[in-house]
């Protein structure tokens, strides 16, 4: 309840009384966090890094198992293996979604190309690096067997390496990460919600949104993946079927790049080729 209280104050007090501050303090803290987050998560790789072999075979041989999926067989398996995957690994970088475009649109580039080739980046660091390492920790610690989940099995395994100090980091990183996530996520319905209906429908769109931020603290987690998969869902959809009617624009406008790169390369080695020949 505490929790819901809290949180529902902070979010209503940047999103509805602009105290922008709280919203840029965090900011400053989370690039940090992550840093933090990643450095323990390798410092409890490498006190078991005896274990990482095993890890890494379990959770390619569990995966095209019929074990992974009860009563289940090999196609099946496969099937809920990739649904699981595919749907944890949008939620933690919105690949296709068409959200994180919403902030990339906002930077000022001459090139469109060059801003998406930075925006890949964030998948990669989120997924492929964060993402497999904090699964390396769950199945190295062995408490991925258990009855714990979320959150609290994060945090069992890191208290076997950092007893004394693992619960608070992680609690603290999990507290920053969320909020700048749940003020993300706000600005991208207020952008949708003014493209929808005008500047008028931000604020009953910003309450809304802030009661749906105080349920959230009480509804089951698995009640939350249900819903996260289904809206998540409802964003792909028409996202891709625009991707896809768009991917001629992409290759052009890449293609434009990449040979504004080569010409920009080609002058550079002409300017020194002239440069050299003065000097001499």
């Amino acid at each position: 309840m505490w929790t819901a209280v809290i949180l529902t104050g902070i979010v209503a007090a940047v999103t509805i009384g602009g105290l922008q501050s709280i919203a840029r303090t965090a900011e400053k803290i989370v690039p940090a966090m992550a840093i933090i987050y990643c450095a323990s998560t390798l410092g409890f790789l490498i006190i078991f890094y005896d274990k990482i072999p095993a890890a890494i075979i379990e959770i390619m041989t569990d995966a095209f198992t019929p074990t992974a999926a009860t009563g289940g067989f090999l196609g099946a398996t496969v099937m809920v293996a990739m649904r699981n995957g595919i749907a944890r690994g949008v939620f933690s970088n919105e690949s296709g979604l068409g959200s994180a475009p919403i902030v990339a649109a906002a930077a000022k580039t001459k090139w469109p190309a060059e801003q998406g080739l930075i925006s890949m980046t964030g998948t990669f660091i989120d997924t492929i690096i964060i993402c497999t390492m904090t699964g390396l920790v769950l199945v190295v610690s062995g408490l991925w067997n258990g009855d714990m989940n979320g959150a609290t099995l994060t945090q069992g395994a890191f208290l076997q390496a950092f007893p004394n100090f693992g619960s608070m980091m992680l609690m603290v990183g999990l507290v920053l990460f969320a909020f700048t996530t749940i003020l993300g996520w706000n600005y991208y319905g207020e952008r949708c919600c003014e493209y929808l209906v005008g500047v008028k429908g931000i604020m009953p769109y910003r309450i809304i949104f802030i009661m749906l931020v105080a349920c959230g603290a009480f509804l089951k987690l698995e009640a939350i993946w249900v819903l996260a998969d289904i809206v998540n869902g409802l964003m792909a959809i028409p996202n891709l079927i625009a991707l896809l009617g768009l991917s001629g624009v992409v290759v052009s406008e890449t293609k434009a790049y990449y040979a504004h790169l080569k010409e920009e390369k080609m002058q550079t080695r002409v300017t020194g080729r002239i440069s050299e020949t003065f000097k001499e």
